[in-house]
């Protein structure tokens, strides 16, 4: 398969972010998997448009979008993307949409079209923690996911697509009591496993 495995930028005040630096680390192949990487800007609508300008170019069989979820303390594949922005923070381009639909007259919302169980379940076979989220949020993450799959659901049957949150990593918890983190090289780990079971 050709999978393409995006990540934005930092955002939100932090100076990393988790999944650009996972991304970046991921091998060029994982099992039969060719791995194409994409950093993007954290940034409503240009993000979508870099992405869908490479799957246009590549034609991948699987995207993979992955993104900073501060907080959780699991790799969770999200299950739905919904068709509103709505950010209680400017995005890195200083945006702040407020209850607008990303495709006007769009579908309500898309299911992911990858098998985000059987992500969960090689991610836990690899010995860390993982679970599905029904809620990407109404940030940039859900944005492109929204965008991904309408454009795969319109344009590209043939192209599957999940988003796939990961943790701060600790060096972004430091002062911060109980919030959560996950070691770089394990969300390395979790992003291989999920994706070798595709």
């Amino acid at each position: 398969m050709e999978i393409l495995v995006t990540a934005f930028d930092p955002f939100g005040g932090e100076s990393i972010n988790p999944a650009q630096q996972a991304v970046e680390r991921l091998d060029g192949t994982i099992g039969e998997h060719h791995i194409h990487k994409l950093i993007i800007p954290t940034v409503f609508g240009r993000a979508a448009e870099l992405v869908i300008q490479e799957m246009e170019a590549l034609c991948p069989d699987a995207v993979v979008c992955v993104g900073q979820a501060g907080g959780r303390k699991a790799v969770t594949p999200e299950r739905v993307a919904i068709n509103v922005m709505d950010a209680n923070i400017t995005d890195n381009a200083g945006v702040q949409p407020q209850d607008e639909p990303i495709v006007p007259g769009g579908p309500a919302a898309y299911f992911s079209t990858l098998p985000i169980k059987k992500m969960v379940e090689g991610i836990r076979t690899a010995g860390l923690e993982a679970a599905v989220s029904n809620s990407a949020g109404t940030f940039v993450c859900n944005s492109l996911l929204y965008s991904v799959l309408h454009h795969a659901a319109t344009e590209m049957p043939e192209t599957k697509a999940v988003f796939v949150h990961v943790p701060f990593i600790p060096q972004q918890t430091e002062g911060k009591d109980s919030v959560p983190s996950m070691p770089l090289e394990d969300i390395v780990r979790a992003l291989t496993a999920a994706i070798s079971v595709l």
